[in-house]
Formats: structure tokens, C-alpha cells, sequence
């Protein structure tokens, strides 16, 4: 079961980072009708990054089923609740974000909440 909650976290994060990279390759989206939006998904998917965060994303969700079918969903959720560390994380080494003292402190609380979570 730890091996698929560090899938779920692990590819999770890293498909959402993905995703985060080939969003900023393409730039901020000015207006949301619907020709723009089109343009943007087709400038989208044409970049590798995204094909990539979809596959890890897709592999996170089905690792996550997977965790459903075999324990009880107050355990998983909050397990998988680390994948805001990592995704902090990955924010911050990989994209290059800044993170706020006060995110750093909710990334801290989301750490002690699982802790709590696990002692029962």
C-alpha cells in the first residue's frame, strides 16, 4: 500500500508540474472566448510537457482506484494529502516559484495533519 500511496503522490506531483511547465511555455491566457481558448489547447498540446503531465496524472488516478479498492478512504486521502509538500516542493527547486513563509507553513500543517492522521 506505501508503494502505491508514493505513486499517487510522486506521479501526481510530477504530472502536475509537467503540465505547470508547458503552461508556462505557452503563456498567459489573455481572454476566455472561445476561439483563444481553442488556439491555447492546440499550442498545448503540441508540447511534450503536457503529454507527459496528462500520462503521470493519468497514472496517479489510477493508482489512487486502485488504493480505494483496497483501503478505507480515510486513510488514503489523507496520505495522498503529502503530494502538497511535493508539489511545493517541486514548485520551488523545479519551477523556480517563490513560496511564501505563510504556504511554507501550510505545507508544515498538512504534514503534522497526516502525522495525526497515521497514529490511529
Amino acid at each position: 500500500m506505501i508503494f502505491f500511496i508514493a505513486i499517487v503522490v510522486l506521479s501526481g506531483t510530477a504530472g502536475d508540474l509537467a503540465v505547470s511547465h508547458a503552461m508556462k511555455q505557452i503563456g498567459e491566457i489573455e481572454t476566455l472566448k472561445p476561439s483563444a481558448i481553442w488556439r491555447v489547447l492546440m499550442r498545448a498540446f503540441r508540447l511534450a510537457w503536457m503529454w507527459i503531465g496528462l500520462a503521470l496524472m493519468a497514472l496517479a488516478f489510477f493508482s489512487l482506484l486502485a488504493l480505494l479498492s483496497w483501503a478505507d478512504v480515510s486513510i488514503v486521502v489523507p496520505a495522498t494529502a503529502l503530494s502538497y509538500v511535493t508539489a511545493a516542493l517541486g514548485a520551488k527547486y523545479l519551477l523556480h516559484e517563490d513560496i511564501a513563509p505563510l504556504r511554507w507553513a501550510g505545507v508544515f500543517l498538512v504534514c503534522a495533519g497526516v502525522a495525526l492522521l497515521s497514529l490511529s
